[in-house]
């Protein structure tokens, strides 16, 4: 239930995708477009800096996997991870060089990465460093490590956690007959300031922190319980307010979570209770670029229910929200 006194985000549809697409995570460009990975059609899309929404969006590459995480290093330098877990059991980390792309142009990804047969099925990404990327994978329970060259050639990858906490739960009902309902560890997220990376585990109910050694960028101790009892997915975080905005998949909620162990009131719903309709299936979050939407507006990818549809049974279409944020109390 919603904390009593808690305000509400206001949301906003920004972009509205094909029926039973199944829009996976998202970054937001320094111009105010966005990409978009969906995992189905393989694809990544592009939605405009639109002044009127909803906007339309376009496709930009399609790939030959699940197209998962996607992270910027550089100015419009994208590293995309892609996974077969099912059939070819293969995994990939793709670089895509946008800054001298025009929408509707072709876009060229180059492979510059083939994780070993211990990959499972990747997931969020994150940078630690510019040259260090971390991915989870949500089905061998490990989140790696890549290295990335000074010269965009390939990169090099190794396991960088492995904990009880990043399991995924076996056995339950499948998801369009194709992946686990219980995903282990999905969402990553490093506070820079604080020299933690968290974490959610989907199937465990877990959002965790890891504390990383700002020297070597890897793990300076045990993973550490923050919070939990929801199916969170992915999340960002307000390192001013000291919160993460969690966004839970199967339960079509958007969260506002401390990111200190202990802080009472661990969660505050802040969209999706009661019910909304835009809000349905959310999957992933990121900041706006422009000035002042750092802790105040973030934009949402959801499903439509399609992993787990609403309580009518009706799928949605898929969309990109936009969500102005209340402000949080930093005081509790």
């Amino acid at each position: 239930m919603r904390t009593q006194g808690t305000p509400s985000a206001k949301l906003t549809t920004v972009a509205v995708f094909p029926q039973n697409s199944f829009l996976e995570n998202l970054a937001v460009r320094a111009d105010g477009s966005i990409l978009v990975t969906e995992i189905l059609q393989k694809q990544l899309w592009y939605v405009p800096p639109a002044a009127a929404v909803p906007a339309e969006p376009v496709p930009v590459h399609t790939f030959d996997q699940f197209t998962m995480g996607i992270v910027e290093t550089e100015p419009d330098v994208f590293y995309i991870n892609t996974s077969d877990p099912f059939t070819a059991h293969e995994s990939f980390l793709h670089r895509l060089d946008l800054r001298h792309w025009t929408p509707g142009d072709p876009a060229r990804a180059e492979d510059v990465l083939k994780f070993d047969v211990s990959a499972g099925g990747l997931n969020g990404s994150c940078l630690l460093a510019p040259a260090v990327i971390v991915l989870a994978d949500s089905l061998a329970g490990l989140i790696w490590r890549v290295d990335l060259p000074a010269d965009g050639a390939k990169a090099t990858a190794r396991v960088w956690l492995q904990h009880d906490s990043l399991a995924y739960l076996p056995g339950g009902p499948q998801v369009l007959d194709l992946v686990p309902q219980q995903p282990g560890v999905n969402g990553v997220r490093y506070a820079a300031r604080t020299h933690y990376l968290y974490y959610t585990s989907t199937g465990q109910k877990l959002f965790m922190r890891v504390p990383v050694d700002p020297r070597t960028h890897d793990p300076a101790g045990a993973p550490e319980f923050v919070a939990g009892g929801t199916m969170a997915d992915d999340f960002c975080l307000d390192e001013d307010a000291d919160v993460a905005y969690v966004t839970t998949h199967r339960q079509n909620t958007i969260d506002r979570v401390p990111l200190q162990p202990g802080r009472r009131g661990a969660r505050q719903i802040v969209a999706g209770d009661p019910f909304d309709e835009q809000l349905v299936g959310p999957s992933s979050a990121a900041w706006g670029r422009r000035p002042g939407d750092y802790g105040r507006i973030v934009y949402v990818t959801t499903d439509g229910g399609l992993v787990a549809p609403p309580p009518d049974g009706t799928v949605r279409p898929p969309k990109i929200l936009r969500a102005e944020l209340p402000a949080a109390n930093t005081h509790e």
